[in-house]
């Protein structure tokens, strides 16, 4: 063995040291440097290796070899000077060389352990049994897998010949013909049945240098086959199914590479399946971002995002949603929509619902629109009187939505499902009222239709009708609607046989019909016959709290009906139109909300304050105390119907005055159609 001493503590050294030391050539007698803390130092006196502060001194060993790693020239030339004849002195050029081909040797080595360590786990985890044996055909590989499958340790066969393992082996075989041998049977000796696929082992000389086995169990090996014919079947199926499909489908693997399209696709997007399996899930987008990859990126899906795909830029709707399989994201899976295919199936639904709309009631509850407690109440009684068949008396201003209660009473009876026919009393002339209601028999009149005609209530019969305006009708109709409502039977306009008749009456008035009955204007008896289910509707000045919602409900109708894209109403507005008390309730709104939206610009998407007209301020407090003004009270000798007829007369005298004789402000004003305005001052002789 030969003696060494090493003359250098630092880098140089130390690796050498490290080097030596692991060698069983070479003994390391003397460790030498001035600097007792030197890493090479410190490492020597961990090995137990003398340590010396002069070189000199460890020239009292019979060395054989000194190595000189401190790179100094004078060092060198001392010890060589000073050595034995016999000694080897290697320089420190020649250190630094033995220096780095350690390191690469260690390099090499860790590379070499890597790469063994992940053939080891690669053959450790496969569910597949392999045996590899030499040239002479001894084990010299046995896997984890191939423990399992012949319950066989590993320890017990390593290094055995394979006969000794498996005497009807075929491995030998195999290296002798050069020949690969698919799925053969084969017995162990514990008469474990396998199915094994041989392959011989060639290096790359063509040499035969062994060969490997890979085998399963056979119960297993038969299950994996009918689970796979399953799997094809399931898959025949799938396919078939993506590939009739109406809707346009699209699937990428977990790195967002095209897998799968169907015709639906390419029909829609104008991309075949080889501009699309295997590109970029991005390929088929011209505006907007990859919803593929999004969803790869976050594992959660998106639903109703618009963007345009496809050279002809379609504009579509697309969901994706993320395909996770045993907890592993494997990819996903979109379907696009076309949206002008949506849009004109959009536009056939609207036509459809316009054509019902016009045979039936348009509205129900869910458009009546107020959270305030002036119609919560109001809405209460209509959803309780659409419960019975009594007759419904709606009563409320002119523009609160007396006729919108009425449809709503009548989607939500029973009756829903037959005819609902509306009647404006005001809007038919007196000579043409009671035919139009009634009907009226062949040769009734001069002009009338051969066969005769049905009327409104025949029309409506099993369903429900809506007389607007009732409080305008002449007497001789409301003894006859007395008689309908009563008897459930109606006559003929030159008739005279009864037609029984089952129809649910919702009426409605905007006057006072107390006021009436007391001016003799309307029939009393037919007052109680109407005023069984009575519903009063606030006016919009009492539930101004409902403006904004009914601003923005109006809006979104404006919309549709002029084609624009108004987004809302902002709060200075609101405030501007609180401080109105809005005689003619929500049509009113409806009429200032639509003319602001006509004024306004194609980039104006807000009403703000100056879109709402100047006219809507505050009513002044004296206007408020003349209308609230109390009568002059009492007079003897007076009847009441006289005293409420003086105080009415000055009600319109000074609300007259106050619109400087305009009829229509002045009847808006009081609340009451300007119809009945003319109607009172005839009968007041103002």
């Amino acid at each position: 063995m030969q003696k060494v001493m090493i003359v250098g503590g630092g880098v140089g050294g130390t690796t050498v040291l490290k080097l030596l030391s692991e060698s069983e050539v070479f003994s390391i007698v003397c460790m030498a440097d001035t600097n007792e803390s030197a890493e090479g130092m410190l490492a020597a006196k961990e090995l137990r290796i003398p340590t010396v502060t002069n070189w000199s001194m460890g020239l009292e060993w019979d060395l054989d070899i000194i190595f000189d790693t401190t790179g100094d020239p004078s060092v060198y030339k001392k010890i060589k000077r000073d050595m034995g004849e016999q000694t080897i002195l290697i320089p420190g050029s020649v250190a630094l060389i033995m220096t780095k081909l350690f390191e690469e040797k260690n390099r090499l080595i860790s590379k070499l352990e890597n790469t063994s360590a992940k053939m080891d786990l690669i053959l450790n985890t496969t569910s597949e049994g392999m045996v590899v044996i030499d040239h002479e055909g001894f084990i010299i590989m046995f896997n984890d897998s191939a423990e399992r499958a012949s319950d066989t340790k590993r320890e017990d066969v390593i290094g055995r010949h394979i006969k000794d393992f498996i005497p009807s082996t075929g491995l030998l075989r195999v290296m002798q013909t050069n020949q690969k041998e698919v799925n053969q049977e084969i017995t162990l000796g514990n008469g474990m049945e396998l199915i094994t696929t041989r392959i011989p082992l060639v290096n790359a000389d063509k040499e035969i240098i062994g060969a490997f086995a890979v085998f399963r169990n056979k119960m297993e090996a038969v299950q994996l086959a009918e689970q796979i014919t399953d799997l094809k079947e399931i898959q025949t199926m799938l396919q078939a199914i993506i590939q009739s499909s109406d809707e346009a489908i699209s699937v990428v693997d977990d790195q967002g590479r095209g897998l799968l399209i169907n015709p639906a696709y390419t029909r829609i997007t104008g991309l075949t399946k080889t501009q699309v399996i295997g590109k970029p899930a991005s390929i088929d987008i011209y505006e907007g971002e990859s919803m593929h990859m999004k969803v790869l990126q976050t594992k959660k899906p998106v639903r109703g995002v618009n963007m345009r795909v496809g050279p002809k830029h379609k504009e579509v709707i697309v969901n994706v949603a993320p395909i996770i399989v045993d907890g592993y994201l494997k990819g996903s899976v979109g379907v696009i929509h076309d949206v002008s295919e949506i849009q004109a199936l959009t536009h056939e639904l609207n036509r459809a619902r316009q054509i019902i709309r016009t045979l039936q009631a348009k509205y129900s509850f869910d458009d009546i629109i107020g959270a305030s407690e002036e119609m919560k109440l109001p809405i209460e009684q209509a959803k309780l009187s659409a419960r019975t068949p009594a007759t419904v008396l709606l009563r409320g201003e002119s523009g609160t939505g007396k006729e919108l209660f009425a449809h709503a009473i009548h989607n939500a009876s029973d009756r829903k499902f037959n005819k609902f026919v509306r009647v404006n009393c005001a809007a038919i002339s007196e000579s043409l009222l009671e035919s139009e209601l009634f009907g009226y028999d062949e040769g009734a009149f001069t002009g009338a239709s051969r066969g005769g005609k049905v009327g409104f209530f025949e029309e409506a019969n099993q369903g429900s009708i809506f007389l607007d305006e009732i409080g305008e009708l002449p007497a001789n109709i409301q003894a006859k609607l007395l008689r309908v409502l009563q008897e459930k039977e109606i006559v003929r306009v030159g008739g005279t046989k009864p037609i029984p008749i089952n129809v649910r009456v919702i009426a409605a008035t905007n006057i006072n019909l107390e006021q009436a009955i007391a001016n003799g204007s309307f029939r009393e008896d037919l007052y109680f016959r109407l005023n069984r289910m009575p519903i009063f509707i606030a006016p919009l000045r009492k539930r101004k709290e409902d403006l904004r919602e009914l601003a923005e409900h109006l809006i979104n109708k404006i919309n549709q009906e002029y084609g624009r894209s108004i987004e809302g109403i902002t709060a200075a507005a609101i405030h501007k139109m609180q401080i109105y008390n809005w005689p003619g309730n929500v049509r009113e709104l409806e009429n200032i909300l639509g003319r602001a939206i006509i004024f306004m610009k194609l980039n104006e998407t807000i009403i703000d304050i100056h879109h709402i007209p100047d006219f809507i301020e505050e009513i002044p407090l004296k206007q408020q105390e003349k209308l609230l003004m109390k009568p002059s009270g009492y007079v003897s000798g007076k009847p009441l119907s006289e005293i409420i007829d003086q105080y009415e007369a000055e009600i319109i005298q000074q609300a007259f005055h106050t619109h400087k004789g305009n009829k229509t402000l002045t009847a808006k004003a009081l609340g009451i159609s300007v119809r009945n305005l003319y109607y009172k001052m005839e009968k007041l002789k103002l």
